[in-house]
């Protein structure tokens, strides 16, 4: 299929980084809903008790993050506003983790991956996918007024 570049299309393979960054972002979010305690502690490298902190809610938070940005895969072009929701909730649990997290944890090399790769590296990719769906959107939208003119 010759693509031109006033013809955009959705390839697949963004379909599977949809599918990929949510289920990603859901494991790592079961990890703090079920295994929070051990995770903060680990995270923290065993530097106090940080049983207090809301690894649960964070956790629930971004199971639905994650499955707002998997099922965003199965329609990427209609539900383009799905893809929007999930990299608003991936910002928002980096700003949660970064004031609510941060501060008790440490900075430390384990605090500092968790924030960098399971929270903010995934943006790229999205808002990529993001811009390209909104394309594909807006250029069906133009094409399809095109075509009740005619």
């Amino acid at each position: 299929m010759d693509q031109n570049p006033s013809n955009p299309f959705f390839p697949m393979h963004f379909r599977g980084l949809l599918l990929l960054a949510g289920m990603y972002t859901i494991a790592w979010s079961a990890f703090y809903k079920w295994f929070g305690t051990q995770l903060i502690q680990w995270l923290a490298m065993g530097s106090a008790d940080l049983s207090d902190l809301p690894a649960s809610y964070f956790g629930t938070f971004g199971i639905v993050v994650g499955l707002v940005i998997f099922v965003s895969a199965f329609y990427p072009v209609s539900w383009v506003w799905l893809i929007l929701a999930g990299i608003t909730g991936k910002i928002i649990s980096a700003i949660w983790f970064t004031l609510g997290f941060a501060p008790d944890l440490g900075w430390n090399k384990r605090s500092i991956f968790h924030l960098i790769f399971n929270e903010l590296i995934w943006l790229i990719p999205l808002i990529l996918i993001f811009l390209r769906s909104l394309q594909v959107k807006n250029y069906l939208n133009e094409t399809e007024r095109a075509d009740e003119k005619n």
